[in-house]
């Protein structure tokens, strides 16, 4: 398989260009003929214009590259080895929704070839390559899997926003039905990632590789969440401990934070829910998610114990939220944990000024019904630092001071500022 590709004699399709899929697919074009697949037509259209939607690709990065975009389920014939890049969201009850991956499993199915190859790569638990994913493809395709057509699974490893672990040099998990599959997986990955990849020794093994990568840095974060709840409570500041503590060679630098995102805040209950399948109810996970999750309304808490004791109108309170998407210096929104914060503040009948200078106003509207402000106002008896993007690195306390009541709260749950805050009341997680 590997050879035709390179060959040219096949093509490579990669179903769902997100912030995975359109990285995978141009270096992937930059060797081979590939068919970029999306259901949304927006989306395609933009790509056809050299333009990534989640501005993470550079234009520069459509050059020279054999990439044809399409969101036609016929042109996808033409593919032999099929890459599977969807989300693997939860829905409102924190359960596993593998429903755009049962539809990305039943558009494949239904082009299916025998000898073909299909990889997925979206994050979730073992055995669904195998278990929930495979019976779809063999029921639209009528071919019986690891038989007439070869099953994979090769974990996304993309860090939005990361210009440094990028997709050539971060080590690559691999996986396959067979040994043949393997080898044949194994090279068409290694043809991108500069630094090779890992044979797993089965596709259970790389699903479970992946989903713990996330739920160990989960796991590490809710410990300094409630860490911060402690300290606030003694009267020290979390971000000076973990400096002390990390003279230590072997302490880890995990620091406190709103866990949200598609990745962090959402495969540990993958897991949970395979654990449960099985008759396990987790335990150290579970808690660990639930500390996460309960950290926006902590906060919002925080802000409106200081708004009620030292704003001169708590009635008429004005709060500034700096930053909506799940991360710094990134678009994506999705399962953003400010989000979460700022429907806590409102749930007070506080006025909020939501602010960021990379989420689109429209999807924030859609997926939260929340507003972004179109600018930064003043006579705030609050501001909050949540997401760390640039433009809000290098505030002066001057500039931070002639937007805010006297006696405001500048909470900086980032800890960018500890230190450099004296006339306003300082706060961070």
């Amino acid at each position: 398989m590997y050879q035709s590709l390179i060959n040219k004699e096949k093509k490579v399709a990669v179903v769902g260009l997100g912030y995975v899929g359109l990285p995978l697919a141009l270096e992937l074009a930059a060797h081979m003929d590939v068919i970029g697949f999306d259901i949304n037509s927006k989306r395609i259209a933009m790509m056809q214009r050299k333009e990534d939607p989640s501005k993470e690709v550079d234009a520069d990065m459509f050059a020279n590259r054999s990439i044809l975009f399409t969101d036609d389920v016929n042109v996808l014939k033409e593919a032999s080895f099929f890459i599977v890049t969807v989300p693997t969201p939860v829905d409102d009850h924190k359960v596993p929704d593998l429903t755009p991956l049962q539809k990305a499993s039943e558009t494949v199915g239904k082009v299916l070839k025998k000898g073909d190859y299909v990889v997925y790569e979206s994050t979730t638990y073992p055995g669904c390559t195998e278990d929930d994913c495979m019976p779809i493809l063999e029921q639209f395709s009528g071919l019986k899997g690891k038989v007439d057509f070869k099953l994979g699974y090769s974990p996304e490893r993309i860090n939005p926003g990361d210009k440094h672990h990028t997709l050539s040099n971060t080590v690559k998990i691999v996986s396959g039905c067979s040994d043949e599959s393997l080898q044949e997986i194994a090279a068409v990955y290694e043809s991108v990632v500069k630094v090779g990849v890992h044979r797993a020794p089965n596709i259970k093994v790389a699903e479970a590789g992946k989903i713990i990568e996330n739920a160990q840095r989960d796991l590490n974060i809710s410990l300094m969440n409630e860490l911060s709840i402690i300290f606030d409570r003694i009267g020290i500041n979390t971000f000076d401990v973990v400096e002390a503590a990390g003279t230590k060679w072997n302490f880890h630098k995990y620091t406190p934070g709103l866990v949200g995102g598609h990745c962090i805040g959402v495969d540990p209950y993958y897991l949970t829910y395979k654990a449960q399948q099985l008759g396990y109810n987790s335990k150290v996970i579970a808690s660990g998610r639930f500390v996460n999750d309960e950290m926006p309304r902590y906060v919002a808490k925080k802000i409106i114990q200081h708004i009620i004791k030292n704003a001169p109108s708590a009635a008429n309170a004005k709060v500034l939220v700096l930053g909506a998407t799940f991360k710094e210096n990134v678009s994506d929104i999705r399962n953003s944990k400010v989000a979460d914060m700022v429907r806590e503040l409102l749930e007070y009948n506080v006025a909020v000024d939501f602010v960021d200078p990379h989420a689109d106003a429209e999807e924030v509207k859609h997926e939260y019904g929340l507003n972004l402000a179109a600018e930064i106002g003043k006579g705030y008896d609050a501001i909050v630092l949540a997401v760390a993007h640039n433009p809000y690195k290098d505030f002066s306390e001057e500039y931070l001071s002639s937007i805010a009541n006297e006696k405001a709260l500048f909470a900086d749950l980032k800890g960018i500022y500890r230190n450099k805050i004296s006339k306003l009341k300082y706060w961070s997680l």
